[in-house]
Protein backbone atom coordinates (compact mmCIF):
# COMPACT_ATOMS: atom_id res chain seq x y z
CA UNK A 1 0.00 0.00 0.00
CA UNK A 2 1.13 3.29 -1.06
CA UNK A 3 1.57 5.78 1.42
CA UNK A 4 -0.95 8.36 0.91
CA UNK A 5 -0.94 12.65 1.00
CA UNK A 6 -2.17 14.00 3.45
CA UNK A 7 -5.68 15.41 2.66
CA UNK A 8 -5.69 19.29 2.20
CA UNK A 9 -8.72 21.13 3.77
CA UNK A 10 -10.28 22.61 0.58
CA UNK A 11 -10.32 26.70 0.81
CA UNK A 12 -13.13 28.63 0.51
CA UNK A 13 -13.64 31.11 -1.81
CA UNK A 14 -13.31 34.77 -0.68
CA UNK A 15 -16.09 37.12 -1.96
CA UNK A 16 -13.85 39.96 -1.70
CA UNK A 17 -13.37 40.42 -5.28
CA UNK A 18 -17.00 39.92 -5.80
CA UNK A 19 -18.73 42.30 -3.45
CA UNK A 20 -16.01 44.89 -5.44
CA UNK A 21 -17.03 44.26 -9.21
CA UNK A 22 -20.70 44.50 -7.58
CA UNK A 23 -20.19 47.76 -5.98
CA UNK A 24 -18.61 48.93 -9.08
CA UNK A 25 -21.33 48.23 -11.34
CA UNK A 26 -23.77 49.92 -8.79
CA UNK A 27 -21.47 52.99 -8.71
CA UNK A 28 -21.52 52.47 -12.99
CA UNK A 29 -25.15 52.54 -13.03
CA UNK A 30 -26.00 55.24 -10.47
CA UNK A 31 -23.74 57.99 -12.61
CA UNK A 32 -25.51 56.47 -15.71
CA UNK A 33 -28.33 56.68 -15.13
CA UNK A 34 -30.45 59.70 -15.20
CA UNK A 35 -32.10 61.61 -12.35
CA UNK A 36 -35.16 64.09 -13.34
CA UNK A 37 -38.42 64.52 -14.40
CA UNK A 38 -39.61 64.23 -17.35
CA UNK A 39 -41.65 67.40 -18.99
CA UNK A 40 -45.30 66.86 -19.74
CA UNK A 41 -47.17 68.78 -22.44
CA UNK A 42 -50.91 68.27 -21.83
CA UNK A 43 -52.67 68.24 -25.35
CA UNK A 44 -55.80 67.05 -25.94
CA UNK A 45 -56.86 64.20 -28.59
CA UNK A 46 -59.34 64.44 -30.97
CA UNK A 47 -62.29 62.12 -30.77
CA UNK A 48 -63.23 63.54 -26.65
CA UNK A 49 -66.70 64.03 -28.08
CA UNK A 50 -66.65 68.19 -28.01
CA UNK A 51 -68.37 69.68 -30.77
CA UNK A 52 -66.25 72.08 -32.72
CA UNK A 53 -67.26 75.54 -33.36
CA UNK A 54 -66.05 78.77 -34.85
CA UNK A 55 -63.79 79.21 -37.66
CA UNK A 56 -61.47 76.44 -39.25
CA UNK A 57 -58.11 76.43 -37.58
CA UNK A 58 -56.45 73.69 -38.51
CA UNK A 59 -51.99 73.98 -38.22
CA UNK A 60 -50.34 71.38 -40.83
CA UNK A 61 -47.08 70.86 -39.56
CA UNK A 62 -44.07 69.46 -41.55
CA UNK A 63 -40.99 68.85 -41.57
CA UNK A 64 -39.99 71.80 -43.33
CA UNK A 65 -43.18 73.93 -43.69
CA UNK A 66 -45.93 75.14 -41.56
CA UNK A 67 -49.39 75.36 -43.22
CA UNK A 68 -52.54 77.57 -41.44
CA UNK A 69 -56.03 75.96 -43.41
CA UNK A 70 -53.60 74.92 -46.33
CA UNK A 71 -51.89 78.31 -46.66
CA UNK A 72 -47.95 78.05 -46.21
CA UNK A 73 -46.67 80.54 -43.59
CA UNK A 74 -43.81 81.14 -41.20
CA UNK A 75 -43.60 79.88 -38.06
CA UNK A 76 -43.04 83.33 -36.65
CA UNK A 77 -46.05 84.22 -38.14
CA UNK A 78 -48.59 81.68 -36.87
CA UNK A 79 -49.25 83.67 -34.01
CA UNK A 80 -50.36 86.91 -35.78
CA UNK A 81 -52.19 84.87 -38.67
CA UNK A 82 -54.84 83.02 -36.12
CA UNK A 83 -55.28 86.40 -34.58
CA UNK A 84 -58.16 87.05 -36.76
CA UNK A 85 -59.81 83.45 -36.44
CA UNK A 86 -59.78 83.77 -32.76
CA UNK A 87 -62.31 84.53 -30.57
CA UNK A 88 -60.75 83.99 -27.41
CA UNK A 89 -57.18 82.36 -26.67
CA UNK A 90 -59.32 79.56 -24.99
CA UNK A 91 -60.50 78.88 -28.95
CA UNK A 92 -59.45 75.30 -30.40
CA UNK A 93 -56.71 75.17 -32.42
CA UNK A 94 -55.97 71.93 -34.18
CA UNK A 95 -52.80 70.69 -35.19
CA UNK A 96 -51.81 67.46 -37.39
CA UNK A 97 -48.47 66.53 -38.66
CA UNK A 98 -47.77 65.11 -41.74
CA UNK A 99 -46.08 62.37 -42.42
CA UNK A 100 -42.73 63.49 -42.67
CA UNK A 101 -42.92 65.78 -39.86
CA UNK A 102 -40.81 65.02 -36.40
CA UNK A 103 -42.31 64.91 -32.96
CA UNK A 104 -40.08 68.00 -32.53
CA UNK A 105 -41.29 69.70 -35.02
CA UNK A 106 -44.91 69.89 -33.14
CA UNK A 107 -43.86 70.44 -30.06
CA UNK A 108 -41.82 73.25 -30.88
CA UNK A 109 -45.05 74.52 -32.75
CA UNK A 110 -47.04 73.59 -30.04
CA UNK A 111 -45.10 75.50 -27.39
CA UNK A 112 -44.70 78.89 -29.81
CA UNK A 113 -48.60 79.02 -29.63
CA UNK A 114 -48.70 78.36 -25.75
CA UNK A 115 -46.32 81.18 -25.69
CA UNK A 116 -48.73 83.42 -27.37
CA UNK A 117 -51.28 82.63 -25.32
CA UNK A 118 -53.33 79.82 -27.28
CA UNK A 119 -53.94 76.97 -24.33
CA UNK A 120 -56.24 74.66 -26.36
CA UNK A 121 -54.64 72.41 -28.70
CA UNK A 122 -55.86 69.37 -30.02
CA UNK A 123 -53.55 66.99 -31.70
CA UNK A 124 -55.16 65.05 -34.27
CA UNK A 125 -53.67 62.17 -36.58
Amino acid sequence: MSPLAPIRKRRRPSLTPMIDVVFLLLVFFMLASRFGVDQVMPLSLAGGGAVYSGPPRLVEIGAQDLRLNGRPLAPEALAAALAPLMGAPGDTIVLRGTGEAALQDIVSVADRLRAAGYTALVLVE
